[in-house]
């Protein structure tokens, strides 16, 4: 199971490390930290080092409830980060962490490798296609709603049923404008209640039979912190807890903020193969 990045082809039977670069002023965790050019330049490097394959970039909060960004403010925040990043590590594999078209295209333009979409198309009618016109991988998120609104967006009729179904539709969409290469991502903590996360994880397997590479993103969410009783920053030892669970369950790719720690579950979990 291969994706091809700019002409590298990434062998996703080893799970992978994406880490997380969040250039938001009110993410839910690291909402605020990477705002001058130093600090992201040292963040980014210290992820490479700790074994990151990916860095995902975002310039708008998807957490629950998150404020509404223009799309000339999430340029303006992004475009600036995509080619300081470019410029220091030439061969960077970025991620654009965005749902909107134009965003995806002025990033793609720049030299990043891949796209990361929240809405798997359903709120840019016209993402797909910036995404076939530049032959990148693509991660489609399953999600209700909108991230205003998802938190009232948490009805199914059978969880995984649902969730197989919609992406069945997403993909057939992707392949009609003949995207090659797809990753999946069941939106953990995306219109989704606590219970309902837990669910996910547990029959997260039941996605392979889609025949896609699976990402997992359960880093620091609350569907840890609210079972521990913490929040956001303490929930890095359950955040490993649940990355291993994810592996175990045929996760493909590790979307976390600590590459190091996740990086330590990888290695483990392959010697048990």
């Amino acid at each position: 199971m291969t994706i091809n990045c700019k002409g590298n082809l990434i062998d996703l039977n080893i799970p992978k490390v994406m880490g997380i670069l969040n250039i938001t002023p009110d993410s839910f965790f690291d909402g605020g930290m990477y705002k001058h050019e130093k600090v992201i330049l040292e963040k980014t490097e210290q992820m490479i080092e700790d074994g990151a394959i990916f860095i995902d970039v975002g310039s708008y909060s998807s957490k629950p409830g998150a404020t509404h960004v223009s799309q000339e403010e999430e340029l303006g925040r992004i475009i600036p980060i995509v080619e300081l990043l470019l410029k220091e590590f030439p061969q960077i594999l970025l991620s654009i962490d965005t749902f909107r078209a134009e965003v995806a295209h002025q990033c793609l333009d720049r030299g990043a490798a891949m796209i990361n979409d929240i809405s798997a198309g359903k709120m840019d009618a016209n993402m797909l296609k910036a995404v076939a016109d530049h032959q990148v991988p693509y991660i489609m998120m399953h999600l209700k709603g909108t991230p205003q609104t998802m938190q009232q967006e948490t009805s199914y009729e059978d969880l995984m049923k649902d969730i197989l179904f919609y992406f069945s539709e997403r993909v057939a969409a992707a392949r009609v404008l003949k995207i090659n290469d797809l990753i999946i991502d069941p939106g953990f903590g995306f219109a989704k209640t606590v219970a309902q996360n837990y669910e996910l994880l547990q029959k997260m397997d039941l996605l392979q039979l889609l025949d896609l590479p699976i990402l997992a993103g359960l880093s620091r969410k609350s569907m840890i912190y609210k079972i521990l009783g913490t929040d956001a920053k303490g929930a890095l030892n359950g955040t490993t807890a649940l990355n291993m669970v994810a592996l175990n369950r045929g996760a493909n790719i590790l979307r976390v903020h600590d590459v190091k720690e996740a990086m330590e579950c990888v290695k483990l979990n392959q010697a048990f193969l």
